[in-house]
Parts: structure tokens; sequence; C-alpha cells
């Protein structure tokens, strides 16, 4: 989608100003001549959220030049509106000839007084593309300008969910080593919404989450929201260094708690564990949270914090999650930008920054996931991890820890491990268990016999009435939650009867998706109707079974519209938490890119833990 200036010139008329009767509320309005069109009279009506135009001259109604202008660009929202300048003396064009060709010529030039409004413009055709808009308008008299330059800045003063002050981290290496170039790109953005950012180069791996574990609660809540500018693997270093610090539930005592939970069939509230981090895969490239081997526990995170705030003790106040203010941005920049993509629908660094400065807001389940066990002989060593996006156990472990070989090769090394660990087909005994909830029971449908599911096996279909994506203003994502105390340590949304169950036997892989994983390989992502804040993990368990069929799987997921979790080989449950043991002598996790060798783990998901600068893919 292009990005269009229209040029917009005031008339002689003075401004004019009306008020509701009924709401108090002044009408703003100006005679102008529109760029391409021809005189039109300008409105700002603050009660209906609108800054809009019409055409004065009916023959010149929705002309449009070169394609750029339409009826439909006839108003603007004051909610999509993001900055406003005086610009000072310069030249405007009053309207526009068409030649005998058809074509467009510029109209008569004038020097006069001018001043802009930033906007943002979405795509007719794909609604989840957003692009800048700019409106020129201009007057003889600078009074007059500077008058709508202040209206208009008041009605943005109105929208209170807007970003005033950010702390964004750049990771210079990122992708392509793009970090940089991509913050230069939209940096015009913020400064142009006047939104303050303190930004850091990232320098070495674990930095910003070492800023983050040990800024004082007062400096953090100075900001409205922290922004990185990288990929998936960045996200989830500074997601780690907040929560790791400042998610505060209680944790239990010891891994035998939640395993008694689950041998007995009970209900189970799990808690966070003390714990440390692990060494990444990485920590060159973001692929890989950007995390080294720190070496201190949730306690030493938290007496460095302390220590940072003794000299503000006496105005500082306790930060926890969920917050209602503060805010996380991503601006892609990485290899996959998997979270950009679920959360905004699209992997444009102008249309995150948009909507940051905009402030719009969409929840984020986040899963804590505790390593209890590294291996089988080994005592309890609580770990602990979040996760926004995936963890996978077997093949995806595999995958991640044989491209550790060839990092000369760049990404394309995990291309080459793929293919590597696939032709080696390697399966693992282990046992899981997960919270079963009464709306998944439900949801089974029932095999109409065995020819069905062969059919379902070999050919991997199923009822596509059965998918339903996640949206902007998605009704699952906006029910309220039963649990929607920062404090609360029950696991997920749902209240009701549920139970654990099990699975045992030999698995290619285990997955749990928190969101659908959408990314340019997997145009569906992995479980194509995960949502984004329904509280609910979608656990995938893949039971070993010849290549040709784990090959047609993976070419599933790789395909739009593909149905990778209908095969009678693939279990997929929507749970609240599951736990995982092995019963070989390695095993290897991928917890959001990140390598985590664990013999005993368990996982557990927070319904909209914390908030994203973020709208949703539209429809």
């Amino acid at each position: 989608m292009e990005r269009n200036e229209n040029c917009l010139v005031v008339g002689d008329n003075n401004p004019m100003e009306s008020a509701n009767s009924k709401a108090g509320i002044s009408v703003f309005s100006s005679s102008l001549f529109l760029d391409s069109v021809g005189e039109v009279v300008l409105t700002l009506s603050p009660s209906s959220d609108q800054l809009y135009w019409q055409s004065v001259d009916p023959l010149d109604h929705g002309r449009s030049c070169c394609g750029l202008f339409s009826n439909s660009d006839s108003a603007l929202k004051i909610s999509d509106v993001y900055a406003v300048e005086f610009i000072d003396y310069g030249i405007v064009h009053e309207s526009a000839l068409t030649n005998a060709a058809g074509g467009c010529l510029s109209g008569h030039p004038t020097e006069m007084y001018r001043f802009k409004v930033y906007g943002v413009q979405k795509s007719k055709t794909y609604p989840s593309i957003w692009a800048p808009s700019i409106y020129t308008f201009g007057h003889s008299d600078s009074r007059t300008c500077r008058m709508w330059v202040n209206r208009i800045n008041a009605s943005l003063d109105m929208e209170a969910d807007r970003p005033k002050n950010l702390l964004v981290f750049v990771h210079p290496r990122s992708g392509k080593g793009n970090g940089c170039r991509t913050w230069d790109a939209v940096a015009p953005i913020f400064s142009q919404a006047n939104v303050k950012t303190k930004v850091i180069m990232t320098e070495r791996a674990g930095h910003a989450f070492d800023v983050l574990a040990s800024i004082t609660n007062r400096e953090l809540d100075s900001y409205d929201g922290v922004v990185a500018v990288g990929g998936d693997g960045l996200f989830n270093e500074i997601l780690n260094g907040l929560l790791l610090s400042r998610h505060e539930v209680p944790c239990p005592s010891r891994s035998m708690d939640f395993k008694n939970y689950v041998d007995n069939g009970c209900e189970l509230s799990v808690h966070e564990a003390v714990g440390n981090l692990e060494e990444p895969s990485d920590p060159c490239e973001d692929d890989s949270p950007l995390l080294m081997n720190i070496g201190h526990s949730r306690t030493q995170v938290s007496n460095l914090r302390s220590e940072a705030d003794l000299c503000h003790t006496e105005h500082d106040s306790k930060f926890s999650f969920p917050h209602e203010r503060f805010r996380f941005g991503i601006i892609p920049a990485g290899s996959t930008d998997a979270t950009v993509i679920c959360t905004t629908g699209g992997r444009d660094p102008v249309m995150s920054a948009l909507q940051i400065v905009l402030g719009k807001r969409l929840c984020l389940d986040v899963a804590q996931v505790v390593r209890w066990k590294t291996t089988s002989t080994s005592k309890d060593e609580p770990y602990v991890r979040y996760a926004a996006n995936f963890a996978g156990y077997g093949f995806y472990g595999d995958v991640i820890m044989e491209s550790e070989k060839y990092r000369w090769m760049g990404p394309k090394r995990y291309d080459y491990a793929g293919t590597k660990v696939f032709l080696q087909h390697r399966s693992y005994e282990a046992e899981v268990a997960y919270v079963q909830v009464e709306s998944e029971k439900a949801s089974v449908r029932p095999e109409r016999g065995p020819w069905s599911r062969k059919m379902k096996a070999l050919m991997g279909l199923s009822d596509p009435s059965t998918k339903g994506t996640c949206r902007a203003n998605c009704s699952v994502c906006n029910e309220k939650p039963i649990q929607s105390s920062a404090k609360s340590a029950s696991i997920g949304p749902y209240k009701g009867e549920s139970k654990w169950k099990k699975s045992k036997g030999r698995f290619l892989s285990v997955g749990a998706a928190v969101i659908s994983c959408r990314n340019e390989r997997a145009p569906d992502g992995l479980v194509a109707d995960a949502h984004l804040s329904d509280g609910f993990l979608h656990l995938i368990l893949v039971k070993d079974c010849p290549r040709a069929l784990y090959l047609r799987h993976l070419t599933q997921i790789a395909m739009k519209g593909g149905n990778p979790l209908n095969f009678r080989f693939v279990e997929h449950h929507k749970t609240t938490a599951f736990m995982f043991t092995s019963f070989g002598k390695e095993s290897v996790w991928n917890v959001d890119g990140e390598i985590l060798q664990g013999h005993q783990l368990s996982a557990q998901v927070y319904r909209g833990l914390v908030s994203l600068f973020a709208t949703g893919p539209e429809v």
C-alpha cells in the first residue's frame, strides 16, 4: 500500500465554531481547497471522533487524481491521527487539472502558511496493512494554522491510552543485521507523535535482561512501556527480564507436589518456582533469546533490584503483572517475527510503530515453564522460563540442538539441521500429563468407523467449520477472565470440571503453543485456531509413525489451509497446564528458541498476563 500526501488549502473564510447544545462540545470548521479536488469545508468534530471534509463544488466531489484520493478519504478519525505539525511558509497547489489524455496536472502553486496532519490509512483490500497518510493544510494567516494545530492537539490529548515515554531496546544484529536501520526508519514517527524514547543498543547477550531485572520500580513506572526492535528472541529476553523479577506468585516446595496431584487426578494450582536462566542457544542471532548464563536465582535477581532501589525507597512503588498501563511493543526486525505476525496481522515495522504511538492495546497469554530435573538422577533444581510463543520437545529440540554445530551457515543452518533430524527420524519414550477441561471434552468429535480414521491418517482432512481464527476485537479473548487478580495463583480462565489425563508412549515431538505461531514458513501457524488471550495452551503430541506420514504432517504445517493436527498419530489438547517426564537419558526442549535440557518439566498458562501495543489481525 502506497503512502499518500494530499495537500489541502484553506480558503479566505475564517474558521467557524459552533457548539453542540446537548453535549457542549465545540465543532470547528473552515473553508478549504483540496489539492486535486477543489474547495472543501474542513470540520473537526470531537463528539464524532472525526476530522472530515466535504467538497463545496458538486462536480469536484470524489474526484481522484492519480488514484490517491477518493470519497473514502474524506474523513479521518481522531483516534487514527497521531500528530499535527505547523510547518511555516511554503508552496501548496490549489487544485489539479485533467489533461486531454486523462492524466493529472498540478494546479496553480500558491505560497502560504501550512500545517500537516499525520494519520493512519488502512488498506481496503488488506485491512491488516496500515500506512501513514499526510495531509497538508495552508492559509495566508499563520494564526489560523496555529489555531487548527492547537485544536487538533487538544483532541489528541484526550486519547489517554497513548504512550508518552518509552524504553526502547534495539538489537543491531537482529535478523540480517537490520536492527539499527529499522529503528532509524521508524524513529521519526515517534518524534512526530511527541513520544519520548530512551534508546539502548544491546551490546551483549543478556544486556536487555540485566537492565530490566535491575531497574527500579520508580524508573520503570516512569515509562508507559518497553519496545523491542528485533525479533522474537529479543522480545523473549525483555519478557523474562521483567516477569522473572516482578511476576509474584507463591511457588510449590518441590516437583513432587505437582506429580502427586497428577497421580491422584486432582485439580491443581501450580505456582511459580524459584529458578535460574539457562544459557542461550545463540547469543549473536535473533532466532534465540539473547540470554546468557546469568547465574542468578529469582531471589538474587530481586536482591539486585532491591540494591538499586535503596536510593529511592521513599517514593518507590510496587510494580507487578498484570499491569493496567504498562505495555510491550515489538518493531519487527528478526528472522521469523511470529509474535508480530500473530498480534498485528503483518510484518511491517512502520505499521507496528503506528500501533504503538496510537496506544493500541492487546492482552497476551504467557506460559510459565519450570524445569524441575535436568536428568533422571538429578535433584530437584527448578529453573523458570516464560514463553509467549512455543515450547517443543523431540523433533523441535533436536533441530535447535543440531543447529549449534553449523553456526557458520547462519540462519540457513536451521533448514539443514531440520532436514538432517527429519531423516534420522528419532522418537522418544515419555509421559505427558495434562489438564483436560470440560470445553475440550465437549469439542471432541466421534469417529465414523475405521475407514474414516484411515482416511484422516493418510490425508489429514478436517471439517473447515471447526476452525476459528483469532481476530481484532476477538469475542473469545475479550471475555472477562474469571481470575483477574495479579496475585491469582490458579491456572487458566476455566471454571468448572477439570481433571488430569495422561498420554504415555513414544513420541516424535511434543509441543505446547501459546499462540498460533504464524510465520512466513507456516502461514496458518502450528494451531490455526489458537487465541491470543483465552487462557489455554495447545498441547500437540505427535506419536511415533512412519517417516512418510510425519513428512505429510510437516508439509501440512507449511501449507496455507493445511490440517497438520488431523492425523491418527497426532493428539491435540487445549489445556491450562501439563507435566512432562522423559524416560530417556537425554531430554532437550526448545523454549521460544532457547535450549532447555529437562528430564522433568511442567508448564502453566497465565491468561492476559501482559499487554502489547497491538490490535490483533484484522479480518
